[in-house]
């Protein structure tokens, strides 16, 4: 085993930060790792909005769900699904199909896996933060955001302040990869999963407010998450930022 894959093997989310800033080097060292990640036909369909602004982070905080950790944080960066730049270069093309969403949200995924992986290659951590969504109309007007630019994902990045947390175990091999077409799964590989699921949960000190409460399998964190996850007003979001129409 390599530097780089002990490093990915051994990601686990950080919340709790020190009081400690990053250098621009830092800063600049991250941005081109996540700025040099794959881009489809190289449409760069991404921008990065840093938060830097101690009221605005506050703010924003309030948006996603008063996460603390999104104003410890050293950095805290919101990436975009972004084809306004594209759209001023080639007016002519229709951006309303639902593929530009799907390409600008998966460049915004790979990017910023790629300032995680840089971050964490310096010792520093991260959490990633889906709330970005969980009011995405008001965060979208607070950070002026444009037609066809929508929030995908909010990162934190800065100084771990305590020991990791042992790793969260993930679905076995056996579920995730399938081999030349979909295989269903085995029930019983689940009900072993939800049992080690238990195991951790029961073992791992409570420090975040989205910390699971109660000791539980994979399982009965599906049927409870999925619910919670619901937005039933994205569409017409989507739509109104010019997206998803086709």
């Amino acid at each position: 085993m390599n530097e780089t894959i002990s490093l990915l093997q051994n990601h686990s989310s950080v919340r709790s930060f020190k009081n400690k800033k990053l250098s621009e080097e830092q800063v600049n060292h991250i941005f081109k790792a996540a700025n040099q990640a794959s881009s489809f036909s190289l449409l760069q369909a991404v921008s990065i909005i840093r938060i830097t602004d101690e009221k605005a982070r506050k703010e924003i905080m309030k948006l996603c769900g008063d996460q603390q950790y999104i104003q410890d944080a050293s950095e805290f960066w919101i990436f975009c699904s972004d084809f306004n730049r594209n759209h001023q270069i080639a007016p002519h093309v229709d951006i309303s199909y639902t593929e530009f969403l799907q390409i600008g949200a998966v460049d915004a995924g790979l990017m910023s896996q790629n300032a995680m992986v840089a971050a964490e290659s310096m010792g520093l951590g991260g959490v990633y933060i889906g709330a970005v969504r969980l009011n995405i109309e008001e965060l979208t007007e607070y950070l002026e955001l444009p037609e066809y630019v929508i929030p995908i994902v909010g990162l934190c990045i800065g100084y771990p302040a305590e020991e990791k947390s042992d790793l969260k175990p993930r679905l076995p091999q056996s579920i995730v990869m399938h081999t030349n077409k979909y295989e269903p799964f085995n029930l019983e590989d689940i009900e072993k999963y939800d049992e080690e699921m238990r195991n951790y949960y029961e073992n791992r000190p409570i420090r975040a407010p989205f910390t699971a409460r109660k000791v539980k399998g994979w399982s009965d964190h599906i049927d409870d998450h999925l619910e919670r996850s619901i937005l039933p007003n994205m569409l017409r979001f989507l739509n109104k930022q010019g997206y998803a129409k086709k």
